[in-house]
């Protein structure tokens, strides 16, 4: 998950401001910092079990999406000591270690014998890593998180569907694992009748106002040959921001989205992608694999009729996805500091991490996800690992946020409003860029 995310879940408990494990408060006690959502929900559960082991009570200021940034980036720019521990979006992790808000992991973890080895790469590279590729470490990856696929599998396998299906594509119906079949699948399902109700082909991300279409759109163009610079020569744009296979990207996501997603999707978000599909409205959503488990679950689109897939191919067989999730970060501000680093610790061990996973969290310790079992351990959980493996984020740099700012209105003009042309919004994003750069010193 990223910054100032638009989520509405229906969550109850974790929509509280705080929380404590321990109702009588101790000296000792720490606060941890998070979004409200079901995975902080978990995370009160398990860290029942450190306070049993240590005797440091846990609080949790949890802050909704749509004001996590604001509320905590505003917390650390002021030097505040609300939070000894916070676990903040990937995009933080350059500013928050070029400004002091984190403390330096380095030395703790050579201590400690924690090892970034025994972590999932790319969420090593993602979550914990400033400058990137470097090792130089702010936070421990917490919450593994990326953007994938579910559909449903009920519909799917329905003899009458799969025969006109079969007829008129030459294919037989099933998870794509090309973007090309990914918009035939969308195409079959548009405007068709199931069970006496119109239904739709796909729920994707176009909300404007944080994050939500510039995930959606990166989710495709990275299949698509998109690079956010030359590999040789940082902060070099032209020609890869904006090449011919970066502009087939983004006219095909305003092409799915044009041809294939229910109405009133042009603000659509976590939240509303959610709902579409719970509701039935939609035969595939993209999302973030956090919300797997509760779909697992739900009563009218979860158990068997629910299938999932990692995000598919581009033209000529690049695949990447979205990276989400975050890390977990001891704040240099806080006087708690020992304390905190006590419960990087706990929560590094293996048990805890295979704990977390049961739970509903997304591990990202590879004692966990690598081990013979996992794979069959939740019907997601291969799905998820497929993700894991083939991710791209975001720039995480220092400036990420005007970064974004632009990303999000040059994509939500082309592809919802249809404004100009795809290669119109990626020239006007290289010049953004390349001004926010600029502004920077980095160009």
């Amino acid at each position: 998950m990223k910054s100032t995310l638009k989520l509405t879940l229906g969550l109850t408990s974790a929509m509280f401001a705080s929380t404590a494990v321990s109702n009588v408060a101790q000296a000792e006690d720490l606060t941890l910092c998070w979004a409200a959502w079901d995975p902080a929900n978990a995370l009160v559960e398990l860290s029942k079990d450190f306070t049993k082991e240590t005797g440091i009570g846990m609080k949790f200021e949890f802050v909704p999406w749509t004001n996590y940034a604001d509320r905590f980036l505003n917390e650390l720019n002021s030097k505040g000591k609300l939070c000894d521990l916070i676990i903040g979006d990937s995009q933080w992790i350059g500013g928050s270690a070029e400004n002091g808000h984190y403390v330096k992991l380095n030395d703790f973890f050579d201590k400690e014998k924690i090892s970034m080895d025994d972590f999932v790469p790319a969420t090593v590279v993602g979550y914990s890593e400033w400058p990137k590729n470097s090792p130089n470490y702010w936070a421990l990856p917490a919450m593994g998180d990326v953007v994938g696929w579910t559909y449903r599998k009920d519909w799917f396998s329905k003899p009458e569907l799969q025969k006109e299906f079969k007829e008129k594509y030459g294919w037989d119906l099933a998870a794509p694992t090309t973007f090309d079949q990914l918009k035939q699948i969308a195409e079959f399902f548009q405007k068709r009748e199931i069970d006496g109700k119109t239904v739709y082909g796909a729920s994707i991300y176009t909300e404007r106002g944080s994050e939500g279409i510039t995930m959606g759109a990166m989710d495709v163009l990275y299949s698509f040959g998109f690079n956010y610079e030359k590999p040789d020569k940082p902060y070099e744009m032209d020609g890869f921001v904006n090449s011919e296979k970066s502009v087939k990207g983004l006219e095909f996501y305003k092409a799915l989205y044009d041809c294939c997603t229910p109405p009133g999707a042009s603000n659509s978000y976590m939240g509303e992608g959610v709902d579409a599909f719970k509701s039935g409205q939609v035969a595939m959503h993209m999302n973030f694999a956090f919300t797997w488990p509760g779909l697992q679950k739900d009563e009218n689109v979860g158990g068997d009729k629910i299938g999932y897939f990692a995000n598919p191919k581009g033209p000529d067989g690049d695949q990447f996805a979205q990276l989400g999730g975050q890390g977990i970060s001891v704040v240099s501000y806080s006087d708690k500091q020992e304390a905190a680093l006590k419960y990087i610790k706990w929560f590094a061990n293996k048990d805890v991490q295979a704990k977390w996973w049961s739970l509903g969290g997304f591990s990202c310790l590879n004692a966990v996800v690598k081990d013979p079992g996992f794979p069959a351990s939740q019907p997601y959980a291969q799905t998820f690992l497929d993700s894991m493996a083939i991710v791209k984020d975001f720039w995480a740099e220092p400036s990420y946020a005007p970064l974004l700012q632009a990303s999000q209105k040059r994509f939500h003009d082309y592809v919802v409003a249809g404004q100009g042309s795809a290669k119109d919004a990626l020239d006007g994003l290289v010049k953004d860029w390349t001004e926010v750069f600029q502004d920077d010193g980095k160009m």
